[in-house]
């Protein structure tokens, strides 16, 4: 399937999805405390959709994935199954990615949350992950390649002796949760496509403190740091405006506006 270029009315309403998205993370951050399991943070994002937001979990079910939103802590790349037995502790770095369907449209993003007092090393790679995916949304306008997103961030994040994961990307979405095309974190071929007005994607960086390759855990899902450093990731969607880009997904604690224009 090409890039689908959204209509005003595919707009609205992934507004209201990536928002409702954007608010579970937003509701659960009072509970990451030390000592709460990451299967009572899913548990509490799941009655969130569904019971107040009468939205629909994406992740759950999702070619078998078991839970409401995916948490990944410390080492764990992305795609970390919540679980019961798993305790959060001082000093912990996790990565909460809640992906919400409304009206048959999907709303995706995701943050990173530090447990208790960080550590110097925790909150410094948080921090980089974090202005890595502003520096690409703030490129985001109609004519330039998709390419240099991704070589913008490779660019930015290694000056800083962190490395970007190859093998996960950001994707287009509306009423799809992954549709074309795939946004690259670092430099590759893209082969050729400038952003116009009305496409819709994800930008979703992930960052290690270490070596940027990675590998799956058993349980299909989990995937950890190769060499058991910390990874951190932030995720917006974003859809192109006419001048810049509308961030669907912003939170209370962003520091972007919502809409950001550029000068012809």
């Amino acid at each position: 399937m090409g890039i689908v270029i959204k209509t005003f009315d595919d707009i609205s309403k992934m507004r209201v999805a990536g928002h409702l998205a954007a608010e579970v993370l937003e509701m659960i951050e009072p509970y990451i405390q030390p000592g709460v399991s990451s299967g009572t943070l899913d548990f509490i994002c799941h009655q969130y959709i569904t019971k107040k937001q009468h939205a629909i979990s994406a992740a759950l079910g999702y070619r078998n994935f078991p839970k409401s939103v995916c948490i990944s802590i410390n080492e764990v790349v992305c795609h970390g199954i919540p679980n019961d037995l798993t305790k959060l502790k001082d000093g912990d770095i996790l990565n909460i990615d809640v992906s919400v369907i409304k009206d048959g449209y999907y709303g995706d993003t995701s943050k990173m949350f530090i447990v208790g007092q960080p550590t110097i090393l925790g909150k410094r790679l948080c921090k980089i992950a974090k202005e890595s995916l502003y520096l690409a949304i703030q490129m985001v306008r109609p004519g330039i390649r998709l390419r240099a997103l991704g070589k913008a961030i490779q660019q930015f994040v290694e000056a800083k002796h962190f490395s970007v994961v190859r093998e996960y990307c950001g994707h287009g979405i509306g009423k799809n949760f992954h549709e074309a095309p795939q946004v690259l974190h670092y430099d590759a071929d893209d082969g050729g496509i400038i952003l116009q007005p009305k496409m819709a994607f994800t930008i979703e960086p992930m960052v290690n403190a270490g070596d940027y390759r990675i590998e799956m855990m058993q349980d299909g899902w989990t995937v950890k740091t190769k060499d058991h450093s910390l990874s951190a990731q932030y995720e917006h969607t974003v859809v192109v405006t006419k001048d810049g880009c509308e961030i669907m997904t912003l939170r209370d604690d962003d520091t972007l506006p919502t809409v950001i224009h550029h000068d012809a």
